[in-house]
């Protein structure tokens, strides 16, 4: 059993710890167990975390998280477009050592060095720090983690990071609060967009990525898009952000049926509400997979063989990976140099096909599915003004 006498001596007076994680929106949903394990096992613990601008959108709908500091990396810069500037970063150790902060707990990738950020704690005087590294590190940090050498999923390091000063849990499930609030907007803005569009199942496909070599095409997506509204009758949504409204529009203007677009419409908050609403998502391996997983929302991933699927693939939820297995895989490219065949030889029709097994297999597990079938074979609600067996909102149990 798990008891406080299990956590090293000096970390068990801690009263403000700041958990670091700097790139995506899906690598801070991959954490959020951590962080739950860092609050359960040292009660009261101010927690506050240091993300990006993307990755801080989830942070702050996170009931574990306390505070949320915004930092734009230029650790996470891939494409070079940050300016270099030694003010913000001279600005951002002031505001750690104003926080007066007892440790700092360093969450990066398997291929991310810890030592920046490592650095960054050193300077702004955080006396605990901790990560896991493989480099030497000095005396940047205060407890130096190895992480088993055999393959992890990105949720079982982080946990095993945590771990490695004593801070456990048994609850393993992603993290992300819908605010009732951000649920009646997004119904509202659904019902606006199409009338009747919660008579059918709900499916959005967001397409976007920020990796090129990670995106299923967007011509294919429009078939998709096609298939979903003629065989499984759903409303589909096509989501993404403002400077994702082009490739949205692609993929309507060249659809044979009508389409909604999300793309910059909502707000985060509004749509995460929209995924939990969601009967299924098609996407990427990208952050909108992560978030039907912290929401339980079945999901179809359009998996690039860049990283690995078990390390990085959807976390405790039902869904599909699908990818072309090729000789090149685990690449690790941002941009793919060949023919990008471990996407494009998924054929719109193999993602229907297993949308439609994927949602057989959850509804058959319900005691009361919200979907029959009407006289043209045609999926339907059984009652539009009642639930009838969709998931509710996300209930996490912090206790």
């Amino acid at each position: 059993m798990h008891t406080i006498t299990d956590i090293p001596e000096a970390w068990r007076s801690v009263k403000r710890i700041l958990a670091i994680r700097l790139d995506n929106l899906g690598d801070m949903l991959l954490m959020t167990p951590a962080l739950h394990a860092i609050k359960e096992s040292l009660p009261g613990v101010e927690l506050s975390v240091l993300a990006g601008p993307v990755g801080a959108q989830a942070a702050r709908l996170n009931p574990d998280v306390d505070d949320v500091i915004v930092y734009h990396s230029p650790q996470m810069d891939p494409w070079g477009q940050l300016p270099q500037d030694p003010e913000r970063e001279f600005a951002l150790i002031a505001t750690l050592r104003e926080r007066n902060f007892d440790a700092a707990v360093i969450f990066t990738s398997f291929r991310q060095s810890s030592l920046p950020q490592a650095y960054v704690c050193y300077l702004a005087g955080i006396p605990l720090r901790l990560a896991a590294s493989i480099d030497g590190c000095g005396s940047l940090l205060t407890t130096r983690h190895r992480h088993p050498e055999h393959l992890m999923h990105e949720v079982e390091r982080a946990l095993d990071l945590v771990g490695a000063v004593g801070f456990r849990s048994n609850q393993r499930d992603l993290v992300l609060q819908v605010p009732p609030e951000a649920r009646r907007t997004a119904e509202a803005w659904l019902a606006n967009a199409c009338a009747g569009a919660m008579s059918r199942p709900l499916i959005v496909i967001h397409p976007g990525c920020t990796m090129p070599a990670r995106t299923y095409p967007w011509q294919m997506y429009s078939e998709v898009a096609d298939l979903a509204t003629s065989q499984l009758n759903a409303t589909v949504v096509v989501s993404g952000t403002q400077d994702e409204h082009e490739l949205v529009e692609q993929i309507r203007n060249q659809s044979r049926y009508p389409l909604i677009s999300a793309a910059g419409a909502l707000a985060f908050p509004e749509f995460t509400a929209l995924i939990a609403m969601a009967d299924l998502v098609i996407t990427n391996n990208t952050g909108p997979m992560h978030m039907a997983a912290a929401l339980k929302t079945p999901v179809i991933s359009l998996f690039a063989l860049t990283n690995p699927p078990e390390q990085w693939g959807p976390w405790r939820v039902p869904h599909r990976q699908l990818f072309y297995d090729v000789p090149c895989r685990i690449c690790y490219q941002r941009v793919c140099p060949t023919d990008h065949a471990c996407l494009r030889r998924i054929s719109p029709e193999q993602v229907i096909a297993a949308a439609a097994a994927l949602l057989g297999e959850v509804w058959a597990g319900m005691p009361n599915p919200p979907w029959r079938r009407n006289s043209a074979g045609a999926l339907m609600r059984r009652s539009p003004d009642r639930d009838h067996g969709r998931k509710p909102m996300q209930e996490v149990d912090h206790g």
